[in-house]
């Protein structure tokens, strides 16, 4: 075997070199576009479910008018579901949010933390109260609870985060939460957070705000607490502090 001059070798070492040096980079490449490619489909399924929270508010809002009675929207921020309901009984096409039941807002209850949350109000405040209504599953566009699902579930690895509505004092984070829409176009000031993963960064979250009388809503980056007054009778109470 014919032996190589030094300058031979060094060529040969020179090229496996430069060789090692492109495979570096092109890995380094490969890796970045991949991990550029997951952070941009986690943004999309970000978007398209407060893509989803903005259709479900808007089929709800026509849908108290079409039935001419009360609907509302369920939160189920344990499974990551939207559930559309309509009142169970015609009587109550008139239903007036309570604002000492922050859970439900005056209907029956349905969890056990809404039970608890209920009689400790009943507790504080005694004497006759007119029954409570209750809601059902309805269908609409886009919602078939006699099918296998009751409601519509959020894109993979998004959570809700946070609902706030004009009748709690604090945002509700866990279990369930509701937004209301009666007859004639009205629902509740409101501000759903959603985010991305079990502990979203602020670029991770989005947050769908509705307004009370037209019910638009506007999808806005990063954790926004709804905008006050909460309702009408914060705005008169603000206007006698003035």
């Amino acid at each position: 075997m014919p032996r190589l001059s030094p300058t031979s070798r060094r060529r040969i070492r020179g090229v496996t070199l430069v060789e090692m040096l492109i495979v570096v980079a092109l890995m380094a490449l490969v890796t970045g576009l991949a991990v550029s490619g997951f952070g941009l489909v986690r943004a999309a399924r970000l978007k398209r479910s407060a893509i989803m929270v903005v259709s479900a508010v808007r089929v709800a809002y026509t849908h108290a008018n079409v039935l001419s009675k009360p609907v509302r929207l369920v939160f189920d921020m344990e499974r990551g579901m939207i559930i559309l309901e309509e009142s169970a009984q015609e009587s109550f096409t008139s239903f007036f949010l309570d604002r000492k039941d922050t859970k439900t807002g005056g209907a029956a209850a349905v969890t056990e933390a809404e039970r608890l949350a209920q009689e400790q109000v009943e507790a504080i405040f005694k004497g006759p109260r007119p029954p409570k209504p209750s809601f059902k599953p309805t269908k609409a566009f886009g919602f078939e609870p006699d099918k296998e699902k009751e409601g519509k579930e959020l894109e993979s690895g998004i959570r809700i985060l946070s609902v706030e509505t004009g009748h709690q004092d604090e945002p509700e984070k866990e279990g369930r939460a509701y937004l209301y829409f009666w007859p004639g176009g009205q629902t509740e000031r409101a501000a759903i957070q959603l985010g991305l993963g079990s502990s979203p960064e602020e670029s991770d979250i989005m947050t769908v705000l509705v307004s009370p009388l037209s019910g638009k809503t506007q999808i806005q980056k990063g954790a926004v607490a709804m905008p006050r007054p909460r309702d009408e009778r914060e705005e008169s109470q603000g206007d006698e502090d003035m």
